[in-house]
């Protein structure tokens, strides 16, 4: 089992920013692929961007050139650094880990962009 919790939310201007932190329970973080995925209301849970365990990035067209995700293995942690925040980010933010059939999520964090 891994337990994911996040945090870093809030409320933030349009063009403001935000770094999102997930820690996990397991000392063997490293070998998860990591992702953050996002929900807003009424719609389904999309996928934002992943990393590997090799550290290997890869994001949604939408967030490209503004949100940049990372990872410390020796934290047991991932990040989102969210920049250039727009109101069409608004949504729950969930940290994903997975890795051979395993997949474990946090509980969620809020991020409201306001005009």
């Amino acid at each position: 089992q891994v337990q994911l919790v996040e945090s870093g939310g809030g409320l933030v201007q349009a063009g403001g920013s935000l770094r999102l932190s997930c820690a996990a329970s397991r000392s063997i973080f490293s070998i998860y692929n990591m992702a953050w995925y996002r929900q807003a209301p009424g719609k389904q849970r999309d996928l934002v961007a992943v990393i590997s365990s090799g550290g290997v990035t890869n994001y949604v067209d939408s967030v490209k050139g503004r949100f940049t995700i990372s990872r410390d293995n020796a934290k047991n942690a991932a990040y989102l650094q969210m920049n250039s925040l727009k109101p069409e980010d608004t949504a729950v933010y969930y940290c994903n880990a997975n890795r051979a059939g395993e997949q474990y999520w946090g509980q969620g964090t809020q991020v409201t962009v306001s005009l």
